[in-house]
């Protein structure tokens, strides 16, 4: 059964143009991708808005050709930066940090808000926009992850709209327009995510031990940011799209299945009632996603080379290894806790927080590539364990909101409370790895 998270864009917005979007994440690679399709078709789209956190010369360098009259930068040092940057005689308003960034989600000036920005950093300008009634172009998986029941309740108080950006589930989207499933969502029987396998497909765990970051960083399909790349090599990105398909489209868990697609070609599949499956097929390139959310419902031209079956050859399709590959069980573990509670007792909180914390030990030298799903293991494990003790009878622990420490208990429809359970967690994986100095085995 299909129950989408919010409702459709209306009419007025449709027929705007141009369309003024808010662009959060520029200076990344769905930010650039969406400025090449802003560029294509200027007259359809006009920026409102930029936000580049630290890549502050290449925001510069946006800011001159668009002209928005709003960026956004992550400190005080990165404004300053960015205003010695900007050409005499343009003079925008510049927003600082996390509460910055909220308000360039809900500037009154733009009607579509972009939310690319990476992680869990990400939250609390997707819920100020959808706070404030935008079309979201989702392309950031962890705000769901971390408050999809939230952001479901503000989207049906408000009149918000999300569209899907990520690959994976805008291919689903589409699919899903197929048949009417507003009027028949009962005739969906699986969404099916498909996997590239990263570039360490068919790897044993033993191999993977001793993998180097350079070797995880070549990916062999898609362009993307190191966090995310990371995040496919150890299909960790496909256990948060899991959870991201569980909020978007309000089915069960044991109706969202992961193949290993290593050509890319199929983004994803919709399984219905008569046994068809409805596939999307295309290139691998993330502007293709990008302006089907951004010039909703029109179809334009993306730039991107059409895909030729022939010399594509074989499509091939398996199952994920959950042994050499946790991640993705460790992702179904959490989504099991969230369709029981909402907001999975912090349960997803703590499984994004470890694995962004893990990831970068990882990038930096630190830690292996096995000791990535330990430690995210170690913290959901720590996190249950200790919901269990304090809900034991006779415990004596307090119910204190400024206490990190008894997360367990506190609801997870308050942002302040899910950051400081995620600040909590990614202080204790990073103890845990100093702790170990492990490099690979998996002990972390």
């Amino acid at each position: 059964m299909i129950r989408y998270i919010s409702r459709m864009p209306d009419r007025a917005w449709e027929d705007a143009a141009p369309r003024t979007v808010a662009l959060l994440g520029s200076t990344g690679s769905i930010g650039t991708s969406a400025l090449k399709v802003v560029e294509a078709h200027p007259g359809l789209f006009r920026v409102a808005a930029l936000a580049g956190a630290r890549n502050v010369r290449l925001l510069a360098e946006q800011a001159t050709r668009h002209r928005p009259a709003h960026l956004g930068v992550l400190d005080e040092a990165g404004a300053a930066e960015l205003r010695a940057l900007l050409p005499a005689g343009y003079a925008p308003e510049i927003h600082v940090g996390p509460e910055g960034y909220a308000a360039l989600a809900a500037l009154p000036d733009a009607s579509t808000v972009l939310s690319a920005q990476v992680g869990a950093a990400g939250l609390r300008a997707t819920v100020a926009a959808a706070r404030a009634g935008k079309v979201i172009c989702l392309a950031n998986k962890e705000s769901l992850v971390l408050a999809g029941a939230l952001i479901r309740q503000i989207c049906a108080e408000t009149g918000a709209v999300v569209l899907p950006v990520d690959s994976e589930h805008n291919a689903v989207f589409q699919a899903l327009r197929v048949h009417d499933v507003t009027r028949a969502p009962h005739a969906v029987r699986r969404v099916i995510l498909t996997a590239s396998g990263g570039p360490f497909r068919g790897r044993d765990r033993a191999f993977l031990a001793s993998v180097t970051r350079e070797q995880a960083l070549n990916h062999p399909n898609w362009s993307m940011g190191a966090k995310i790349t990371i995040d496919s090599a150890t299909l960790m990105n496909k256990g948060l799209e899991v959870i991201e398909a569980y909020h978007l489209y309000g089915v069960a868990p044991d109706a969202i299945e992961v193949v290993v697609h290593p050509q890319s070609i199929v983004h994803s599949l919709v399984e219905y009632a008569d046994g068809s499956q409805i596939a999307h097929l295309g290139t691998p390139d993330m502007r293709i996603a990008i302006a089907y959310c951004m010039a909703w419902p029109r179809c334009v031209d993306t730039g991107v080379a059409p895909l030729d079956l022939v010399r594509a050859g074989n499509l091939t399709f398996e199952a994920p290894d959950l042994s050499s590959f946790p991640c993705l069980a460790l992702a179904r573990r959490v989504l099991a806790r969230e369709a029981r509670t909402p907001g999975g007792a912090g349960l997803p909180v703590v499984l994004n927080a470890a694995n962004e914390a893990a990831v970068e030990l990882f990038l930096h030298g630190h830690i292996g590539f096995m000791d990535i799903p330990a430690l995210i293991e170690r913290a959901l494990d720590a996190h249950e364990a200790k919901a269990t003790n304090t809900e034991a009878p006779g415990s004596t622990a307090t119910k204190n909101p400024d206490n990190a420490d008894n997360d367990s208990h506190m609801p997870m429809h308050d942002i302040d409370h899910i950051e400081a359970l995620d600040a909590a967690t990614r202080r204790r994986v990073c103890h845990w790895a100093d702790a170990a100095g492990t490099q690979g085995t998996g002990n972390a």
